[in-house]
């Protein structure tokens, strides 16, 4: 993980929020005192992890939570009294905001960074592997489009234009994307 954003209204728990994390390997740590300046963070870059401590100075902050958690794939900490933990984690948890009680432990705080940090390397390969479906589907779209327009105007079969397309791409070291794009600009005019 490279960056933090800890979102605190006292100076106290945000050197203690950062001393716990100093064992991690964090590359940039960023504080906040509150939630509108901590908005603006998340509007200027991409943080890994979330840890807000309520109450903020402005507002409670689970309402920052929620929209970190809505428009950020950060992972997320909310920080909240032992006495508003079960309705505060009512609220959010559903939104994937992990919420811990105060006084903040070491050790419950170490397992909820450490399993922050193993869901979200999860889901960036869940990320990559669906861009990367959405990307084949939509070569097969465009070179099933491009056979289309193949057996329509040359009046090829669909094995024939499927096999031309394969040997463009191969003669000219083109992806055959590339090929069923060339076909489709030529032919759908």
């Amino acid at each position: 993980m490279d960056s933090v954003l800890i979102v605190s209204n006292t100076n106290s728990t945000m050197g203690i929020i950062s001393s716990m994390l100093q064992s991690q390997s964090f590359g940039r740590i960023v504080t906040s005192q509150d939630g509108t300046e901590a908005r603006r963070y998340l509007l200027d870059g991409d943080f890994d992890l979330v840890i807000i401590d309520t109450p903020l100075l402005n507002e409670l902050g689970d309402d920052f939570a929620l929209q970190a958690a809505e428009t950020t794939s950060s992972g997320i900490i909310l920080v909240v009294a032992v006495e508003k933990l079960e309705d505060v984690a009512l609220r959010v948890e559903d939104s994937g905001v992990f919420v811990l009680p105060k006084p903040l432990s070491p050790e419950s705080f170490y397992q909820a960074v450490k399993l922050l940090i193993a869901s979200r390397t999860r889901l960036a390969k869940l990320e990559a592997e669906n861009r990367r479906l959405q990307n084949k589907l939509e070569e097969t779209r465009t070179v099933d489009r491009a056979k289309c327009l193949l057996i329509e105007h040359l009046k090829m079969t669909e094995s024939l234009a499927h096999r031309h397309i394969e040997k463009i791409a191969m003669d000219t070291r083109q992806s055959r994307m590339e090929v069923a794009e060339s076909i489709i600009r030529r032919y759908a005019e």
